[in-house]
C-alpha cells in the first residue's frame, strides 16, 4: 500500500486531504480498536485510487499549480543530488552576484563534466527575497553569460535548469537594460559550439526562461509549464478578469505534452505520482538520466555540427506549408 504523505495540498487535491484526515483519525484509534483495520485498509485503497484518478485527468491549471508547488525541488536541490561536490561559480565580473541565477561546475558521471546554470526561487521568505522569487535581473543573465563563455572556452557541455516566472520587471532592471541582457544571451547561446541541454523543471516564463533556454535539446518535467506569459497575465489582458485564468491556461497550451506536440521541446521527463515534490530523489535521478542520455549523443558532434543543430532546431519552429 502506498504511503499517505502529508504535504501542502493543492486546490484540486482537497478531496485527498479529506480522506487523509479520515485515515489519520482511524490510525489514532487503531491501537485501542484493532477491529478498525479493515476500514482503514479500505480508506487507504480509496485514497490510492482517487489519487491515481486525479493525476490522470489534470487540467492545465492543475499542472500549473504543481509546477509552482512550494515544496517542488529547485535548481540547488538538483545540483546537490547530481554532484554533492559541485563547485559554485559566483558573480558577473561587473560587481554583482544575482542569487536568482545559480551556476557552477558539475560532474554528472559517464565522463561528463559540465557547466550547469539555473534559476533559483528560494524556500523561506528570506531566501525568496534574496533570490527575488526566482526572477533574475540583468546582472543574473550577465552571470549566466559569463558561465556560458567559460564553458565555450574550456569545451564543456552546458546544462540549464529553468524555473522562473520570468525576468524581473522592476524599474531598476529596466534601467539596467533587461531586454538587452536577455537578447545578448539569446545571441551568444545560439552561436556556441558546445552542446546545450535545457530542462524546464517548474515554470518556464517568457524571455526570462528563454535567456537560458536556447539549447540543442529542451526537456520538460511532466508537470512543468512553458509559456510566453503567465495565465494570470494573459487573462488580465484578454478578458480583464482573474476569473478567466483557467481558460487562459487551457487556451495557451502551456503543458509539457502540448508543447511536445507543437515540436518546441524534445522530450518529457516523467515525475513521481503527485509531482516532483513527492519524491525529489527519484525526480533528480530521472532528470539526470535524461540529460546524460542527450549529452552522450551531442558530444559526438563537432563544434560546427553542434551549432548548426541548435540553430536548425529554432529555425524549424513555427514552420507551415501552403496547401
Amino acid at each position: 500500500m502506498a504511503e499517505v504523505k502529508r504535504q501542502v495540498p493543492l486546490e484540486f487535491e482537497k478531496p485527498l486531504s479529506v480522506l487523509a484526515q479520515q485515515i489519520d483519525n482511524l490510525e489514532a484509534q487503531l491501537q485501542e480498536q484493532p477491529d478498525l483495520e479493515p476500514e482503514l485498509r479500505h480508506l487507504k485503497e480509496q485514497y490510492t485510487s482517487l489519487r491515481k484518478s486525479l493525476y490522470s485527468n489534470l487540467r492545465p491549471i492543475d499542472r500549473l499549480a504543481i509546477a509552482r508547488h512550494p515544496e517542488r525541488p529547485y535548481t540547488r536541490d538538483y545540483f546537490e543530488r547530481w554532484d554533492s561536490q559541485w563547485i559554485e561559480l559566483h558573480g558577473d565580473r561587473h560587481g554583482t552576484d544575482d542569487s536568482a541565477m545559480v551556476g557552477g561546475l558539475l560532474d554528472l558521471g559517464n565522463d561528463l563534466k559540465v557547466i550547469a546554470v539555473g534559476t533559483q526561487k528560494g524556500r523561506n521568505i528570506k531566501e525568496k527575497q534574496s533570490c527575488n522569487f526566482g526572477m533574475p535581473q540583468p546582472e543574473g543573465y550577465a552571470k549566466a553569460l559569463r558561465l556560458f563563455k567559460h564553458a565555450e572556452k574550456f569545451g564543456l557541455p552546458i546544462v540549464t535548469l529553468i524555473d522562473t516566472p520570468g525576468a524581473y520587471p522592476g524599474l531598476a532592471a529596466e534601467e539596467h537594460n533587461q531586454a538587452q541582457a536577455i537578447a545578448i544571451n539569446l545571441l551568444e547561446l545560439s552561436g556556441l559550439t558546445v552542446p546545450v541541454v535545457a530542462v524546464v523543471t517548474g515554470e518556464g516564463g517568457s524571455g526570462g526562461a528563454l535567456a537560458i533556454g536556447v539549447a540543442n535539446r529542451i526537456l520538460m518535467l511532466e508537470h512543468s509549464v512553458y509559456s510566453v506569459i503567465s495565465p494570470e497575465g494573459c487573462a488580465s489582458i484578454l478578458w480583464r478578469s482573474a476569473d478567466k485564468v483557467s481558460d487562459a491556461a487551457q487556451s495557451m497550451k502551456i503543458t509539457a505534452r502540448e508543447i511536445l506536440e507543437l515540436g518546441v521541446i524534445d522530450g518529457i521527463i516523467t515525475e513521481p505520482l503527485g509531482g516532483a515534490h513527492k519524491d525529489p530523489e527519484a525526480t533528480a535521478k530521472a532528470a539526470k538520466a535524461a540529460i546524460v542520455s542527450q549529452l552522450s549523443e551531442l558530444v559526438k558532434l563537432s563544434g560546427s555540427e553542434v551549432r548548426h543543430d541548435r540553430q536548425h532546431k529554432f529555425r524549424s519552429m513555427g514552420k507551415w506549408r501552403d496547401q
